[in-house]
């Protein structure tokens, strides 16, 4: 983002907070406060990319999330959303992919602080240590995480999630053979790898077009509790559980804190994602039912 797109967005979210700050105290005091989930891929200092936040940039991410905000894990997310109550807005920490450098600084950071965080790694990479094939083409190869650095982190508090075998991409064919073999077998082997149960996977590239029925079906069948897409949207309370919105840990601070002020706005444009689920869990709910009836309160502000 340029600096004019950093300093407009900025001044309109100055302008939208004495709105947005009445609207999220009625939303508490109804028990309806939104719940973030904000994605990463790697903190560090070097190598700056699109998908990098620096050591400094992190810091005010979760300085000011720790200041402004209730941190709880997904599990707690989930559970607020199915019972219909949460009286504070909230943040949930996750990362996807498993980059090395995210152990020297990130997460280290997050376990001494005790704040929950999923981190969704994609296990091949790990076992082979076989870089990424964006980093690869962008000429810089950076280093997967390690087995005994999963292993470490874990036992630090932070939550092992699956991003597949190899981040694959579904929305070019969800064969069922190759989805049994990226999330089936790929979560029993995580969980062998690391001695802990792996309960959240994160849909690799997280856009509607990813979240096919049979992933979905592979998800809920091998007992995991949740799916996280990435599309951008929040978690509200009664809408479908099993299906977890995240939006982007953006490096431009204005925009991060512009998604954490709530904007009902975004919920009007959230793309609609329909599945069913089978064996007891809780039925779907139409994403744009649960939009609906936020924006109706928000309007009436």
């Amino acid at each position: 983002m340029n600096l004019l797109k950093s300093a407009a967005l900025l001044a309109r979210a100055e302008l939208a907070a004495p709105v947005r700050s009445l609207r999220n105290r009625q939303l508490s005091r109804e028990g309806k406060s939104p719940m973030g989930v904000s994605f990463y891929h790697r903190v560090a200092d070097t190598h700056p990319n699109d998908w990098t936040l620096s050591r400094a940039e992190f810091s005010r991410h979760v300085d000011y999330c720790q200041a402004s905000f209730e941190l709880i894990g997904l599990d707690e997310l989930q559970r607020r959303v199915d019972k219909c109550d949460c009286t504070r807005a909230t943040v949930t920490f996750t990362f996807d992919d498993g980059y090395a450098e995210n152990c020297d600084f990130a997460l280290p950071l997050l376990a001494e602080r005790q704040i929950p965080c999923v981190y969704f790694v994609a296990i091949d990479h790990v076992k082979y240590g076989r870089p990424f094939p964006h980093d690869v083409q962008a000429g810089v190869p950076l280093a997967p995480n390690t087995l005994q650095q999963l292993r470490d982190i874990a036992d630090s508090g932070i939550e092992i999630g699956l991003h597949t075998r190899n981040h694959v991409d579904f929305s070019q064919g969800s064969d069922p053979t190759v989805v049994h073999h990226e999330i089936t077998t790929a979560k029993d082997e995580l969980e062998q790898m690391i001695g802990r149960p792996v309960r959240y996977f994160a849909v690799p590239y997280g856009l509607p077009q990813h979240l096919t029925q049979t992933v979905i079906d592979a998800v809920h069948g091998c007992g995991m509790l949740g799916f996280c897409s990435a599309f951008g949207s929040y978690n509200i309370v009664g809408r479908d559980s099993f299906h977890i919105r995240r939006f982007h840990g953006d490096p431009n601070f204005s925009r991060m804190r512009n998604w954490l002020s709530f904007d009902p706005h975004k919920l009007r444009r959230e793309p609609e994602v329909k599945y069913t689920l089978t064996r007891g869990h809780a039925s779907q709910r139409p994403s744009g039912n649960a939009g609906t009836a936020i924006n109706r309160i928000a309007v009436g502000l």
